[in-house]
């Protein structure tokens, strides 16, 4: 793990390979909202043909789960980008809570939301295989995470990487991706360096979340940051009121 790695030169690199070769690969793009893929289609698909897999059983409700959903597809819909496609993947909240558990009252960024970006990328990861196999030939994979200034991007390449590397050694598939002389292009599936809310990124994703007119949530999904935030907000209150009292003092 290299945490040196300018993962934006890294994919500045590629797109300008990919432009070069003439080619436009394929790309599985794991998608958590619909805000936070909105600057992330803008940007990659100049490059690359993209299906979006939306799979988030970290999200506490159904009807949160479908509602970013459907925001995700009006959001396709409206920027015009007929061309992509969506995948909808099923709501799986006993998943996650398998997944995490005996990690619930880890901090946010801790080992619970490695623990559940790994959860996301691997259903990723196994779906790029499976549409490969039935001929649709994904190059990469990767997902939307990287924008937001809470979310570890140096974490979501490593697990991303290493994904790929197994997926590769469990199937026997080792081979050179679409360009075939890159020093990460060693395998069929590659994951897509990226951190996404480099060059203001994520600042883009505000203009266009409001340019959209896109519901924009204010905790990731989970009942734990759900939780956090309200604690968050119910402490600010609390200072706030604190200050208020002390400026009526007579001393």
């Amino acid at each position: 793990m290299d945490r040196h790695r300018n993962y934006q030169k890294e994919l500045d690199k590629l797109i300008d390979k990919i432009q070069k070769a003439g080619i436009r690969p394929r790309l599985l793009l794991h998608a958590c909202c619909a805000p936070c893929s909105s600057y992330v289609l803008e940007y990659l698909s100049q490059y690359f043909d993209i299906i979006i897999f939306y799979y988030n059983p970290n999200i506490d409700s159904k009807e949160e789960y479908d509602k970013r959903a459907e925001e995700l597809r009006r959001l396709i819909g409206d920027m015009g980008l007929s061309s992509v496609e969506l995948i909808i993947g099923e709501y799986e909240p006993e998943v996650f809570y398998q997944t995490v558990k005996g990690h619930e009252k880890d901090p946010e960024r801790g080992e619970r939301c490695r623990l559940c970006y790994e959860l996301r990328l691997r259903r990723t990861a196994e779906l790029a295989k499976s549409l490969s196999s039935e001929g649709r030939g994904i190059d990469y994979f990767c997902t939307t995470l990287s924008i937001s200034p809470l979310k570890d991007a140096e974490a979501l390449n490593d697990i991303g990487e290493e994904l790929a590397d197994e997926l590769a050694l469990r199937d026997g598939s080792c081979g050179e991706g679409p360009l075939g002389d890159s020093d990460f292009e060693q395998r069929s599936l590659v994951y897509l360096p990226s951190d996404f809310k480099k060059r203001e990124g994520y600042k883009r994703s505000i203009e266009l979340s409001r340019e959209y007119g896109l519901y924009r949530q204010d905790y990731c999904g989970c009942v734990y940051s759900k939780r956090g935030c309200f604690e968050e907000a119910s402490l600010q209150k609390d200072m706030q009121a604190e200050d208020v009292q002390a400026e009526e003092r007579p001393y």
